[in-house]
Parts: C-alpha cells; sequence; structure tokens
C-alpha cells in the first residue's frame, strides 16, 4: 500500500474522482444538507460535498447532485475538516495509542502529532519503534516524532536511555518519523553544545518538523532559539509570550492543557489585524478522566470560543493551519482534492459531534466508534520498574551529629525558586516544620543505583498522606511525595509491586493504586476503565493533600522534577537547576 499523503495521488483514484465531480459516475458518499465551514476563506456557506475513496472528489451547491451510493445527511449541521492535534504525548492519557484512538476519534481528532518521548525516556529506541508499530493500521492517523530530549536535560538527570546525533539521525531516517520532538534542553540550544547541536542540525538536515519547547524565554534569548532552526513552541505562560513568539516566526501551538493561559491568549488574539497563519492548537497533555469526560482538541475549541474566539478562527487553528504547519497539504481543508478528513457537528459553540470520517470512511457516529476494537492489545515493556522494596527510614533526612540544619528548599510548585529553611534535628534526623512536605526521586531504569534522593518543598500545604507515581516528567523515574515516611514507603511499594503507575497512601496504608504497567506509563485497559481507576485515585489523593490551582494541583506532582525547565527540581541525582545545570546538596552549606 502506498503511505500517505502519496496514496491519494494514484491514477485510477484521481480518475475517478474527475470523473465523479463532474458528473460522470456517482460518488461514494455524499454529504447533503450541511453548512460548510470554509476554514480558507472564513465562510460558512451551504454545500453539498462528494467523496471518492478518501478523496473529496467536489464541493457543490446544495442539492445539485443525488447520486451516490451512500448519503449522509446533515442538514442543519456544520461540516468541517478533521481535527489535528499538533502536539500530544499519548502517554499523558495514561492508555495505549489503540485505546487512545478509540476515545478520540468520535471525539472529532482525526490526526495527531505525537512525541513519544515518555516511552523513549524509558526504554530508548525500542520505545519509539513501538510507539511507531502501535499506531500503525488504526483509523486515527498518528504522525510520530523523534525524542529529541532522552534525557531532557543531560547531566542533571538519568532516564532510561540517552539520545544524541546518532540516534537521532537513525530515527529520522525512518519514513515513519515526522520530525524532531519538542526541543527542551534550551540551555543546551543557546550554548551551542552537544548533543543539541547535534540533534537540531539532524533534524534541519532531513528536511523534517523541528518542533520546540521555549518556556520562559524571551527577547535574545527567544531570538537566539530560533535562530537555531526550531520551528515551533507550545509552552505558552500568557497573551504577551504568545505575541512575543509568533513574532519571532515561531509557530505557536497554543495547548489546552493550561487553561489559565486561555483568556489572555484570545485577548491578544483577539487585538491583532487578523488570525495568524502560523497559530496552530494542540492539547499537549490530558489525563484520562478529563479526556473521556470532556475530550481533547474537541474541548479545546469549546474553551477558545467561550473566552472569545471566533469559532471559524478556532476550526482554522485546529484544522488549515495545523496542517501547514505539519507539511500536509491533503490535509485540513474540506476542497475537491484533499483528503475526506470529515467532522459534522451539530453546532460551532458546544461542538457536538455527530459524524466522523476519516480518510473518506465514516468511523464514529454520536460518540460512538463504529468499529469497535481497533489496533492489536500491547504487551510489551511490563518489567522497568528496578526498584526493591523501601521502609520508612529510606525518606527520613538525616542530619548527624547536630541540634539544628538549614536545608536548600524547593520553594512552591512550577515556578519553583530556591529557598533555605531552618529546621530542628531529633536523633539525627531533620523535622519538618508545618508547611513542608518531602520529596523522593528514585531511579527506577536500572542505569544506576536506586538510591532514594530527596528534597523539602515548600508552599505545598501540609499533606496527611503520600502519593507515588512513576508518570514523572520527563525521566520518569519513581517520585514519591508527602509528609511522613511511613505513608511515603507504603505508597512507593504500592508503585512497585503493580510494575508502575500511581498510589495513595496514609496512615501508613495504600488508599489507592492505578497500574500501569506498559513502561510504567501506560494500560491496555479501555480508556473509560482507566479513567475510572485514575479517578479514584485522585479522589483519594485529594484526602491527603491541599491543593491550590492554579500551581498547587495534582498535575504539578508529575511535572516537578522536570529538569530542563528554570528553576530548582528534583531528580535522581539530586536537587538541580534547569537555569544554571548546577546540583546543590540538600544541607544548605553557609
Amino acid at each position: 500500500m502506498t503511505p500517505e499523503p502519496h496514496d491519494l495521488d494514484e491514477p485510477s483514484l484521481r480518475d475517478r474522482a474527475v470523473r465523479a465531480a463532474q458528473g460522470l459516475e456517482p460518488f461514494d458518499i455524499l454529504i447533503c444538507g450541511g453548512t460548510l465551514v470554509d476554514v480558507a476563506t472564513g465562510e460558512l456557506r451551504a454545500a453539498d460535498i462528494g467523496l471518492v475513496g478518501p478523496l473529496v472528489a467536489s464541493v457543490h451547491a446544495p442539492g445539485a447532485r443525488d447520486d451516490a451510493a451512500t448519503r449522509i445527511e446533515a442538514g442543519g449541521r456544520f461540516v468541517a475538516p478533521g481535527l489535528i492535534d499538533t502536539h500530544m504525548h499519548v502517554e499523558s492519557s495514561m492508555v495505549t495509542p489503540r485505546r487512545y484512538a478509540q476515545t478520540v476519534l468520535p471525539q472529532g481528532t482525526t490526526t495527531i502529532c505525537w512525541d513519544p518521548h515518555e516511552v523513549g525516556n524509558v526504554v530508548g529506541l525500542d520505545g519509539v519503534r513501538w510507539a511507531v508499530e502501535a499506531g500503525r493500521g488504526l483509523p486515527l492517523r498518528i504522525l510520530t516524532l523523534a525524542p529529541s530530549c532522552v534525557p531532557s536535560a543531560p547531566g542533571l538527570e538519568v532516564s532510561g536511555a540517552d539520545f544524541a546525533g546518532p540516534e537521532m539521525g537513525e530515527m529520522l531516517g525512518w519514513p515513519e518519523i515526522a520530525g524532531v520532538a519538542e526541543v527542551m534542553n534550551m540551555r543546551g540550544v543557546l550554548d551551542r553544545s552537544e548533543p543539541m547541536r547535534g540533534v537540531v542540525a539532524a533534524g534541519l538536515a532531513s528536511g523534517k518538523l523541528v518542533c520546540g519547547h521555549a518556556r520562559g524565554l524571551q527577547g535574545q534569548a527567544l531570538q537566539g532559539f530560533a535562530a537555531a532552526g526550531i520551528q515551533s513552541d507550545h509552552e505558552i505562560t500568557s497573551g504577551a509570550d504568545l505575541l512575543e513568539k509568533l513574532r519571532a516566526g515561531l509557530t505557536v501551538e497554543l495547548r489546552g492543557s493550561h487553561d489559565y493561559v486561555l483568556p489572555g491568549a484570545v485577548e491578544a488574539l483577539n487585538a491583532l489585524p487578523h488570525m495568524p497563519q502560523t497559530l496552530a492548537l494542540c492539547t499537549d497533555d490530558i489525563f484520562p478522566d478529563d479526556l473521556v469526560a470532556k475530550g481533547g482538541m474537541v474541548d479545546l475549541l469549546r474553551r477558545l470560543v467561550g473566552y472569545g474566539l471566533k469559532p471559524v478562527d478556532a476550526l482554522r487553528a485546529a484544522t488549515l493551519n495545523a496542517a501547514m504547519r505539519l507539511h500536509r497539504r491533503d490535509l485540513g481543508l474540506v476542497a475537491p482534492g484533499r483528503r475526506a478528513d470529515i467532522v459534522i457537528f451539530s453546532d460551532l459553540s458546544r461542538f457536538g459531534v455527530e459524524h466522523v470520517l476519516a480518510s473518506g470512511r465514516p468511523v464514529a457516529r454520536d460518540g460512538v466508534l463504529l468499529e469497535g476494537e481497533i489496533g492489536r492489545p500491547a504487551d510489551a515493556f511490563h518489567d522497568t520498574v528496578r526498584v526493591p522494596r523501601l521502609g520508612p527510614a529510606d525518606f527520613e533526612i538525616a542530619v548527624p551529629g547536630a541540634s539544628r540544619a538549614t536545608l536548600n528548599v524547593i520553594h512552591r510548585p512550577r515556578f519553583t525558586e530556591w529557598r533555605t529553611a531552618g529546621m530542628a534535628v531529633s536523633e539525627g534526623r531533620a523535622v519538618l516544620p508545618e508547611g513542608f512536605i518531602r520529596m523522593a526521586v528514585i531511579h527506577r531504569h536500572g542505569r544506576r543505583p536506586a538510591k532514594v534522593q530527596l528534597a523539602v518543598l515548600g508552599d505545598w500545604g501540609h499533606w496527611t498522606g503520600a502519593l507515588a507515581t512513576t508518570i514523572a516528567h520527563d525521566g520518569h523515574n519513581l517520585s514519591v511525595f508527602g509528609r511522613e515516611p511511613a505513608d511515603m514507603a507504603a505508597a512507593a511499594n504500592a508503585v512497585i509491586e503493580a510494575g508502575g503507575g500511581m498510589a495513595v497512601a496514609s496512615g501508613g496504608r495504600v488508599l489507592a493504586v492505578l497500574p500501569l504497567p506498559v513502561c510504567g506509563l501506560l494500560s491496555d485497559a479501555p480508556t473509560h476503565e482507566v479513567a475510572g481507576a485514575f479517578a479514584r485515585l485522585k479522589a483519594a489523593a485529594d484526602t491527603v493533600a491541599p491543593w491550590q490551582p492554579p500551581y498547587r494541583t495534582f498535575k504539578a506532582v508529575v511535572g516537578a522534577s522536570l529538569a530542563c525547565n528554570p528553576g530548582p527540581h528534583l531528580t535522581d541525582l539530586g536537587l538541580t537547576d534547569g537555569s544554571t545545570g548546577e546540583i546543590r546538596p540538600l544541607l544548605h552549606e553557609s
């Protein structure tokens, strides 16, 4: 079979489409009576659409044709291109690619651009090969990228593999690989240091996509990052940040996972003379409960329109602009000669999805996947948590021979900064004051000893239990949060015994476990089952952790060891700083 997008260029298919467009033979499918959302012109216009195989053959006046093998009645509905998610991680859904496809196709998403750097960080090139293979034959189009930052911050963490120029060159040689995934080692790019210099160079030489991660960059640093050849960014923090990155020539993939950014982003976009061609949309990270209950790309459309973005502008960003960014001229537009990835919406505010066609084939109707089970079960990478059982003593902060100690503290979630805190010492162990918790990271990939690294976190509130997880961006070592060592040991051991996943404990007793045995990140159970188990785990976490949105949230725990981001973070090597590249001791040296 000819691979996409060249499958549309098979001469006999084009012959048939040309004849059907001229009324010389019938269409395979005729979509009748709907209003076309023309994302090229911005019009909403009445039109019927004739399909031949995977192609749109004709967009013509309503009622002009009635010759078709199958008719889809779209009266009172809106016909739009299939939604394109330009940057995301299947792993954040905690399910395998086939389960993800079963979930998002009925929501109108027909194409995703997957950065599998989570599985890459756990099992290396074998993980990326698995990602490619797991996406074959699905009705959801999965454009797989080559992870650029394995690990995300070399020298500050140890993950399950190391990718440099040779590994990047190998992956970019695979025809299924669409480009270089988000370049997260911003310091390495700006310093022109290896391996990042070689990774970006390999991407540019391939002629494929080179995607970015420019969190916090502005001014000269942002200009240098773009000058290195990086083409996109999704790490938007405000409307002003969005505009600066658009003005730097980057394609901004405005993401739905940080809702607090969206109102300011919409306000900035609405103040521009026109909608930028270089604005696309992405989900980045969606947990399974939200994916099932609210949706992925379709939920992002609802929120953007709710915040004041024009529906056609939102759809253009999610379709035509996205297709142009991905260098896929066959996608993103309902027009003759384009691929028939089509969604029929009930309206342009709630965006109720009634029909979904992928390459001209009906795949979902009224929220139900027509094909039922798709893809093959996943049975790979079930032995990736190589950590022995832990005890409460492993989570104590040892301070021998002193009555007091001053510790280096990571202050507040997400936008972290260094602080120090004085603490009493009892029987050689630091006593945490109120308002502080412990964090532990234990290497789990078998590439170095499974030593417990400890940190003290400030402004995380008073916890009455512990949470352990092997989902911990991006090294995905075992991370544990809590106040009492006995709770931390109980949660950690539950995750170890499950082969990966998440667990909550309190009073030394396990309250909830979410097993994720594939790479310690994923389950092959149906998404609604994983979503239910995850919701129960989050409910248990709510009873032990005093969340305070928008920063002190459940989601903050999975990013607390993201060493490539500015500021202090704990990794399996200790207290690190993504801004300076330093590793500090836990005990403050005055």
